[in-house]
């Protein structure tokens, strides 16, 4: 039987490569807009649809995992993300860019949902917080080496050369998996089809939850999919760009594990998630309108990690372990549908504003909606309580 930390450094490699596919539009979106001839709405499809296919997939996941085994489905995906990026690298057509996206995001969200799965089977009651955290640090680290790294690549070698090294990641991950990754030693119980569904109240505070997850979320990713072209406007090198804004996804990695120690220790989860929020929003506007760039970046950094612990400790206050598997699809279901219009979105604000770091301000304005759905999360939570009768 391998260490469980063994195997969680086998799934934080292989979800770190799933960041790694995704950011590789954005990490060369000037160079990549000028060979296919495509403005920034376009691009930002590019980047939207790697999450197009979890709408659909993300709340049947967990039931296709267990049908055909977990690694097995997890293979499967990894399998699927290296076609999509031979497609990529085979033609520039854009007709085939979309159903490279489309078939490299299948394989995504089947890892995205089923890996975070794996991580609780290993970590169930035994420092799954701790996992967690590690576990979420690989999509900032996938996407910080993707904005050093594949600038370099694409100066050295064209635009052919990083969608070979994203290839030859993939397949590096996919070799991982299957020579590492094995099942935990203990079984799990059944549980009836009555059990596993979600009452009213619990589906709507999954929903709210995954609602804060995924405006998190698009905060973060207009500072990654937009501020590397924001800064080439503004003067920058496309390497100097990719490798300033890769600063926010290095820091990243250290203030999420810290956020997370604050919460448990504190017990203010909460007050951290709300205040963290608003100060990212805060920056991120900073950032857009035109504040010092590197320390505004590192201040950006050192904030925007604080509220992730906090907020996928959410879906627990909600599910019982019968109803975790329905509710965490439902959880990404939220999260992929959100992720798939965002960069859409913030490329039309872009063409509208004149300038990409429009997109800023739509993902600062996502942030300022975190704390407000967090109110409302709390109250139906509480709906269960003042509507069950009184015992005299």
């Amino acid at each position: 039987m391998r260490s469980r930390w063994t195997i969680l450094a086998v799934l934080f490699v292989a979800r770190a490569v799933m960041a790694v596919q995704f950011q590789s539009i954005a990490a060369i979106a000037p160079e990549l807009g000028k060979e296919l001839n495509a403005n920034l709405a376009d691009i930002g499809v590019l980047i939207g649809l790697y999450f197009a296919p979890g709408v659909a997939l993300a709340l049947p996941g967990g039931a296709i995992g267990k049908h055909f085994g977990d690694k097995a489905v997890v293979l499967a995906g990894l399998a699927l993300m290296l076609v999509g990026e031979i497609l990529l690298c085979a033609s520039s057509s854009w007709s085939v860019e979309i159903t490279s996206r489309l078939i490299s995001g299948v394989g995504g969200v089947l890892l995205n949902v089923l890996m975070t799965k794996l991580v609780v089977d290993w970590f169930a009651g035994r420092q799954i917080a701790t996992a967690m955290a590690i576990f979420i640090n690989s999509w900032p680290l996938g996407i910080a080496l993707t904005l050093i790294v594949l600038p370099l690549i694409q100066a050295e070698f064209s635009i052919a050369g990083t969608q070979i090294a994203v290839m030859a990641l993939i397949a590096a991950a996919l070799a991982l998996v299957a020579f590492f990754y094995q099942r935990p030693g203990q079984a799990v119980a059944p549980v009836s089809a009555e059990a596993s569904r979600l009452a009213m109240p619990a589906a709507w505070a999954v929903l709210l939850a995954g609602s804060i997850w995924a405006f998190y979320n698009v905060g973060f990713a207009m500072i990654f999919s937009f501020a590397p072209s924001m800064l080439v406007e503004r003067g920058w090198s496309t390497a100097a760009a990719g490798s300033a804004v890769s600063i926010v996804l290095w820091l990243a990695a250290l203030s999420v594990p810290i956020g997370g120690y604050l919460v448990d220790r504190t017990g203010s989860r909460n007050a951290m998630l709300s205040a963290s929020c608003l100060a990212f929003a805060a920056l991120v506007l900073a950032l857009w309108h035109g504040s010092e760039t590197l320390p505004t970046l590192v201040a950006v950094g050192l904030v925007c990690g604080l509220p992730a612990g906090a907020i996928m400790s959410l879906p627990a206050r909600a599910l019982t372990p019968s109803t975790r598997a329905p509710g965490m699809g439902l959880f990404y279901t939220v999260y992929y549908a959100t992720m798939l219009v965002a960069p859409w979105l913030g490329g039309k604000f872009a063409l509208w504003a004149g300038g990409a770091g429009a997109a800023l301000g739509l993902g600062s304005a996502a942030l300022l909606a975190c704390p407000i759905l967090l109110w409302e999360f709390e109250r139906r939570l509480l709906l269960p309580e003042r509507t069950a009768p009184q015992v005299n």
